[in-house]
């Protein structure tokens, strides 16, 4: 089913990105690994180059392509490297977001900025440019990782300015749902039920002890497998918890993608 499909991943050096990537990868897909990391932090780890290896051992073709979402000019140079290696885009995964969990008197011009620039109006500029090649493609599936909507309250309170940049993302999946139906292109989002022992996870949010409490992140990239294997036309407009995703494709056991085996876990934001 994915063989020989091309699939662009934004933000795929390391994280959520580069599961989904691999886990395609097994099934032979090409995989464009859009990111900007092109030299080792040792706080995040992984590049373009180093997930791009990992991509090709694990069954795939991979295209490393150095891409800031936040600039149109690199999407553009990003998806025209795409079409020319591989003739085509099939997936998009709209995977790179920032964050900064502050309240709003905490929260910096910079930080909003880059919440809104990169969540919002990249994710909206990386559609953008990858539909004229969806189009194109017999099952075409847009998959971003964003939350349900819900509007109580506590969801703002204590971090208005990331609530907002992550709920645009799931407004323009569901924006492009209704607006790419007539050219069966499917648009839906994914969220983890569970925190997903992440670099942001580890240096943000709640260091070694919240990464204890989390899983790995090949559980959203097998939940993304079971989304994008649906058919476009039937698939489309959903906003996808990874566990009941996983529980519709007969999955029940999840314990393999615990952190610690059997360990205490910590509901992810906005469930």
């Amino acid at each position: 089913m994915f063989h020989n499909k091309t699939v662009f991943i934004t933000g795929a050096s390391r994280g959520i990105g580069k599961a989904i990537g691999l886990r395609l990868a097994k099934e032979g897909a090409n995989i464009v690994v859009a990111a900007k990391s092109i030299e080792e932090n040792p706080k995040l780890g992984g590049t373009i180059f180093s997930a791009a290896q990992e991509i090709e051992q694990a069954g795939g073709k991979a295209l490393a392509v150095q891409c800031d979402i936040r600039f149109e000019d690199q999407i553009k140079n990003a998806v025209d490297k795409t079409i020319e290696t591989f003739g085509g885009i099939d997936i998009l995964i709209n995977n790179a977001s920032a964050i900064a969990l502050t309240l709003a008197e905490q929260t910096t011009p910079k930080q909003f900025d880059l919440m809104h620039d990169i969540n919002v109006r990249g994710t909206f500029f990386v559609s953008q440019a990858c539909i004229p090649h969806l189009k194109r493609s017999a099952n075409a599936h847009i998959l971003t990782l964003s939350p349900p909507i819900s509007l109580a309250t506590k969801w703002f309170g204590n971090h208005v300015a990331y609530t907002m940049a992550k709920y645009n993302m799931t407004m323009i999946a569901l924006g492009l749902a209704e607006e790419l139906k007539k050219y069966k292109i499917a648009s839906n989002t994914l969220w983890p039920k569970t925190t997903i022992a992440t670099a942001a996870v580890k240096n943000l949010l709640g260091g070694d002890a919240l990464i204890k409490m989390s899983r790995h992140p090949e559980i959203i990239a097998e939940a993304a497998y079971y989304i994008l294997s649906k058919p476009s036309t039937e698939c489309t407009g959903n906003t996808f918890i990874d566990e009941e995703v996983l529980a519709l494709a007969g999955i029940a056991d999840l314990s393999e993608y615990a952190v610690v085996p059997g360990g205490n876990l910590y509901t992810d934001l906005f469930l």
